[in-house]
């Protein structure tokens, strides 16, 4: 992608990326764990992913480091989820267009509609992380196909 990125769009291209987990990526997935919020398949994408930097995908993607999911977690607690306020997830990423991604217990990956967090109003987008993650690359390889990512 960013072989052909300045020529194809005039300015150079900033950090695009998927970070390998170091050993405080994987300890704040064993504590996200704990907090039993997080799904088991989300467990093990921190295991081997820190986090993705797409920043020149369209708006940009972003899936955010285990760290900084539990930092999240411990300073604004979880995002009611479900209809009736009763399901909790986490937020794990956002789109440079300012809506954010947040997992489900189920492993469900939802949008918010606006940026705001207080009162999300959420779109179901994948119904679990490894669909969530292929749509990613879909948009990734459409971006590249013809500089347009889709709507994820």
């Amino acid at each position: 992608m960013t072989g052909e990125f300045e020529h194809r769009h005039g300015f150079p291209p900033g950090a695009n990326e998927v970070r390998p987990a170091d050993s405080d990526d994987q300890a704040a997935a064993r504590a996200l764990a704990q907090a039993s919020l997080i799904p088991a398949d989300l467990v093990t994408f921190y295991d081997s992913i820190g986090d993705v930097t797409w920043a020149d995908v369209g708006n940009g993607y972003f899936l955010d480091s285990a760290s900084d999911v539990l930092l999240r977690l411990q300073e604004y607690g979880a995002v009611d989820v479900g209809a009736d306020q009763k399901v909790h997830g986490l937020v794990i990423g956002s789109n440079g267009g300012g809506l954010s991604y947040v997992v489900g217990p189920d492993g469900s990956v939802h949008r918010t509609r606006t940026a705001s967090l207080d009162e999300p109003e959420l779109d179901k987008v994948a119904d679990d992380l490894r669909q969530f993650l292929e749509l990613l690359e879909r948009s990734l390889t459409r971006f590249i196909a013809d500089g347009e990512p889709g709507s994820l």
